[in-house]
């Protein structure tokens, strides 16, 4: 959960609701309850937390701890695939530790934001004992060049790997999409996604399926920070939502889970910081679901 100060060619905010987990937690929430892990100081506004408290949120799991809230500040450029990160400031972040209640162990699918390695090994040993059918994460460049043993770990005990493209190609050494997936998978997850921003997201599967789902086209992009954790809390939160109906996830669902996660990250840069996720309803998302099976669908030639 941080604070975020960001400029594009036609705009700028300063200090607005950001972090991968205010993202991540606006998209799942639309599908079913989050239990939230993070840390701010003791100066984030009061008023973006009454956000996550007017959606399905268990905030037991935020801390606020003496001292500044974590900062980050990017500005865009006219290709808004392409940005340059002005700074960062960790405040309490930097030596946050999560812990768990005990009934956030028990949820059905944990997922890892893009805290180090070494933190997201600990959450999988809190949660190990609980139950937990899936078990998603992502990460940074940073930790790919910093923490690579740990990372590597780190992806021998998850279900499901969560990357932008690019990582995944840095992570195996390798230029090939198709042999980079083969690199991580062989590490053990059941499934990849990779996700390619503008062009839309790949899912591949341990046992050679694959699927492709194209971005949602817009006509107008405000602000893409964010979008990859939304795309993050779309996918899951379809997941999660199957899950808790009782379904036994089949293939057919982490397809449709994949073109949630573009749809959520599609919403994610209509507006800056979250605000478009808190103001987003399920009908809403249901809506775009139909628009995206109707321009992807075709019939096979007879």
């Amino acid at each position: 959960m941080a604070l975020d100060t960001v400029e594009t060619p036609f705009a700028a905010v300063e200090n607005v609701l950001g972090g991968g987990m205010s993202y991540f937690t606006m998209a799942a929430s639309l599908y079913d309850a989050v239990n939230v892990v993070a840390v701010v100081g003791t100066d984030f506004p009061v008023p973006y937390l009454d956000q996550f408290k007017q959606r399905r949120t268990d905030l037991r799991g935020l801390r606020a701890e003496p001292g500044e809230t974590f900062r980050w500040g990017a500005r865009y450029h006219m290709d808004m695939n392409a940005r340059d990160t002005l700074f960062t400031e960790l405040g309490v972040f930097a030596n946050f530790h999560p812990d768990l209640p005990a009934d956030y162990c028990r949820a059905e699918i944990t997922f890892l934001g893009n805290i180090t390695p070494a933190l997201q090994l600990d959450v999988l040993r809190q949660t190990e004992a609980g139950g937990t059918q899936l078990r998603a994460l992502d990460t940074i460049e940073l930790w790919i060049e910093t923490a690579r043993d740990d990372l590597l770990e780190v992806m021998r005990r998850v279900d499901i790997v969560l990357l932008a493209e690019e990582e995944a190609r840095q992570i195996a050494g390798v230029s090939s999409l198709r042999a980079a997936a083969r690199f991580i998978l062989g590490l053990g997850p059941r499934m990849l996604v990779l996700k390619q921003g503008s062009y839309g997201s790949l899912l591949y599967g341990a046992d050679g399926s694959f699927f492709a789902a194209p971005a949602y086209p817009l006509d107008d992009v405000r602000d893409p920070t964010g979008a990859g954790d939304a795309f993050a809390g779309g996918f899951l939160g379809y997941l999660a939502g199957r899950l808790g109906c009782g379904v036994h996830l089949a293939p057919l669902d982490y397809k449709r889970a994949l073109v949630h996660g573009n749809i959520m990250g599609s919403f994610a840069c209509e507006e800056f910081s979250v605000e478009r996720l808190c103001a987003l309803t399920p009908e809403q998302v249901a809506t775009r679901y139909r628009e995206f099976v109707e321009f992807t669908h075709f019939e096979r030639a007879t």
